[in-house]
């Protein structure tokens, strides 16, 4: 075991949670982009009402898998079927441990018979560069991670841009970037269209439930792109927003995506504890915090499976194997598994404790907007009757819907329309830079349908968001 893993610091700080729970990461950063370009109001105001522009280049790692076995390589990694995945198609990629829980998920984008791209969050990027080093597949991988969260006014480079261009004016800005109606583009396909004097990969995604486009292509034409993109929205007579880092994050508050589980991966033997000893100190998983009341000694009970988070349909049973294929055999058979659900914060509850940060003494802690990002996990323990029934997973505001919303995972009983408790706040406080000291509060919530957003609902194909 190396004294810079991920397993030194584990053993140094007395045990996963109480490393997670103490680390000084501070306030979880969403880098490079500007905080806000108008206001985050506004901003998520446009993505229902008229058109907004995502900025995606610098949060996400992004990983390219070629050659002879890259196909057999990730389909052994990643729970999918790869079955029917055609050239220029893209896919929702989701890796667990061999017990089963989630480590993460990507967007898998197939470019040649084999080259792969993955775009997303690092915990899957470093399991994927992990099963890579340690197998014996005839892969090559190439590796550009997210930006700095804090450069201090270092260049910043990346191998793509990327952008996303949604709402329900997006097409107008399309037809005018491409000199007339674009191609026809099924959903999670991918095409070619022009901006400006260049052609572009363009994949039909959406992220809140609008019509949209995600467009990528070399990071030295990002300035170019971005402005034609904002000339053609003028020409169009369309009120184009750019999004700002507040307002990004909090779209999928509407659209049903838990965009940070906790990775599964801080216990277990064999694989895993291999896993845990390759990791470096500075990885994600080691600098990483955890937040939330929900308290237990036991790190498990923070993981998910692709059950709960309604994953599950992707699930390539007929596959001869891959990692964890066992391990969901016998939860599939087992039954009970928790949902994922919408929840409602109590508009009374919620002005309430947001009143204590103007009343003498020990405050709760504090609620921030849009989005309460003080940790890169979050689990707020949600009961019913006094007894725990799930975990509020991701929160925050929707100036759209006008309320305070988390996304969860519930027990099976837990209907639509039940009326939990969540507990708000840290029972004791922790070592975590980005918490003040405060008082754990009670607020009522409701449970809701996921999508939340009715134009998520009516606007998906079906997918993991619409599928249950």
């Amino acid at each position: 075991m190396s004294k810079n893993s991920l397993s030194s610091a584990m053993e140094a700080a007395g045990g996963a949670v109480n490393l997670l729970r103490n680390n000084k990461a501070g306030i979880y950063v969403y880098p490079v982009v500007a905080s806000e370009f108008s206001n985050w109001r506004t901003e998520q105001i446009a993505w229902r009402n008229s058109a907004v522009l995502f900025d995606q280049t610098h949060h996400m790692d992004e990983i390219t898998v070629e050659g002879p076995d890259s196909e057999k390589f990730l389909s052994y990694v990643g729970i999918n079927s790869f079955a029917n995945f055609k050239l220029n198609v893209a896919k929702h990629f989701v890796p667990v441990t061999p017990a089963g829980h989630v480590i993460g998920d990507m967007i898998i984008f197939r470019e040649t018979e084999e080259k792969f791209i993955l775009v997303g969050r690092a915990p899957t990027a470093n399991w994927v560069r992990f099963q890579a080093a340690t197998g014996n597949w005839n892969v090559r991988l190439f590796h550009d991670p997210r930006s700095d969260s804090r450069p201090d006014g270092k260049a910043i480079y990346r191998t793509h841009y990327r952008f996303q261009i949604q709402g329900p004016d997006a097409n107008k800005i399309f037809e005018a970037l491409h000199g007339g109606p674009i191609p026809e583009v099924k959903f999670f396909h991918v095409d070619k269209i022009n901006i400006g004097s260049r052609q572009v990969m363009a994949l039909r995604h959406g992220m809140a439930g609008a019509p949209g486009l995600e467009i990528w292509g070399p990071y030295a034409d990002k300035s170019y792109i971005q402005s034609t993109i904002a000339e053609a929205a003028k020409t169009a007579g369309v009120d184009l927003r750019f999004v700002g880092a507040r307002a990004y994050s909090s779209n999928t508050l509407e659209s049903g995506w838990i965009p940070s589980p906790l990775p599964g991966i801080y216990s277990g033997d064999g694989m895993l504890k291999d896993y845990r000893d390759w990791l470096g100190a500075d990885h994600y998983e080691a600098v990483g915090s955890l937040g939330g009341s929900l308290v237990s000694d036991n790190i498990a009970d923070y993981y998910v499976t692709p059950f709960e988070l309604g994953y599950d349909f992707y699930i390539g049973w007929k596959k001869e194997d891959f990692i964890g294929k066992a391990a969901l055999e016998a939860m599939k058979a087992a039954g009970g598994q928790r949902k994922k659900v919408t929840i409602e914060w109590n508009r009374e509850d919620v002005l309430a404790t947001i009143a204590t940060a103007f009343e003498p003494g020990l405050a709760a802690k504090w609620i921030d907007f849009p989005n309460h990002n003080y940790s890169s996990s979050n689990a707020d323990e949600l009961l019913k009757d006094g007894k725990r029934v799930g975990m509020s997973m991701f929160n925050g505001y929707s100036y759209n819907e006008r309320c305070l919303l988390s996304l969860a995972v519930v027990d099976a009983s837990v209907q639509i329309g039940d009326v939990l408790t969540l507990k708000w706040g840290e029972a004791q406080n922790s070592a975590k830079t980005s918490i003040e000291p405060h008082k754990q509060v009670e607020i009522r919530v409701k449970v809701a349908p996921t999508p939340y957003a009715q134009d998520a609902r009516d606007n998906y194909a079906d997918s993991w968001r619409t599928k249950k």
